[in-house]
């Protein structure tokens, strides 16, 4: 077991694992009347940031919202949407028009009858880490920042004018620059939702700001391969295992072993999409006696074998999302 310091601030760590992966960008020029309909996106987390004009957003099942220069609309789920110049205007399916591909991971859509402008930076994202995933699960199908009445304005303003720069002027390394500012502007949006929503005070997010359950909690995803046990994680906290058990199954909806179990596995699973050691020296790295032991642990947890899930992981996962927004170039 690694001898780590008590984290401080258990969810913080939680958003630090919020790397996007797999991004395709899109820079959207529209003319009114215009409508955009996209499809859905398995495990993918979708954005849109408006820099010029005005558009609505319609997700099923939920009311549309008008997005202006300085908003930010996060569909965490990849929920297929639709974005329009105005309601009852017939709209084009993404793969059906035609897109500038400036990269493999960026391209110019430009889209309308000629009317008033609106400008969008567009994106599908995906995240890597197990923590990332279990973050993403709880959150709404749609969250809308408006960042004009955030305290962090100024600061957010400016990284929205100069994501809309680099998208329009192509300069050498813009590509890395928008993504990494993308970064920010995600977690933004998602520390903007727990700390307004009602939602974000319970369940896994609310074990995350307990004082005791959250520092375990951070502390299993710090050293995820560590033979935890209910006492020693007691100790850590300073609770009696008792008191520990019960509440942690209370707030997290699941027995602190359990999770501490799903957690190793969901360590296994990255370092067999990530790296290319044996099924032996996962097994000898994650603290078991044989192969065998560890993929039977696996198998129980994840619902398939450790060769399988590795397969899984890199023949799809990986490329879900160019192979998605490729599907129209063929």
């Amino acid at each position: 077991m690694i001898d780590l310091p008590a984290p401080e601030d258990p969810l913080g760590e939680a958003l630090h694992f919020l790397r996007m992966s797999g991004t395709f960008y899109c820079r959207s020029e529209f003319t009114a009347p215009w409508a955009l309909e996209l499809p859905a996106f398995e495990q993918c987390l979708m954005f849109h940031v408006v820099t010029a004009g005005e558009c609505l957003l319609e997700v099923d099942g939920i009311e549309p919202r008008l997005l202006r220069p300085g908003h930010l609309a996060l569909v965490p789920h990849g929920a297929g949407h639709r974005l329009m110049s105005g309601a009852g205007v017939p709209a084009g399916k993404l793969f059906d028009l035609p897109r500038d591909a400036i990269s493999n991971r960026y391209e110019v859509l430009r889209h309308g009858e000629g009317g008033a402008a609106t400008t969008m930076i567009c994106a599908v994202v995906r995240f890597d880490h197990p923590a990332a995933h279990q973050l993403i699960r709880l959150l709404p199908p749609l969250i809308c920042v408006d960042t004009w009445k955030s305290p962090e304005t100024e600061w957010i303003q400016s990284t929205l004018r100069f994501i809309a720069a680099e998208a329009q002027h192509q300069n050498p390394g813009g590509e890395t620059i928008i993504t990494r500012l993308a970064d920010i502007l995600v977690i933004q949006a998602i520390r903007s939702w727990i700390a307004n929503d009602r939602q974000a005070q319970t369940g896994w997010l609310g074990a995350m700001r307990d004082k005791q359950i959250g520092r375990a909690i951070a502390m299993i995803h710090r050293d995820p391969v560590s033979n935890w046990t209910v006492a020693s994680l007691a100790n850590a906290v300073g609770m009696s295992r008792s008191a520990f058990s019960a509440r942690f199954t209370q707030l997290v909806g699941e027995p602190a072993m359990h999770y501490a179990a799903r957690w190793k596995m969901q360590a296994a699973l990255t370092r067999l999409r990530e790296t290319d050691s044996s099924l032996a020296e996962l097994a000898n790295a994650l603290g078991y006696d044989s192969e065998a032991a560890f993929s039977r642990a696996f198998k129980r947890i994840m619902g398939l074998s450790p060769g399988a899930a590795r397969r899984t992981a890199r023949n799809g996962a990986a490329l879900a999302v160019h192979d998605a927004m490729n599907l129209a170039i063929g």
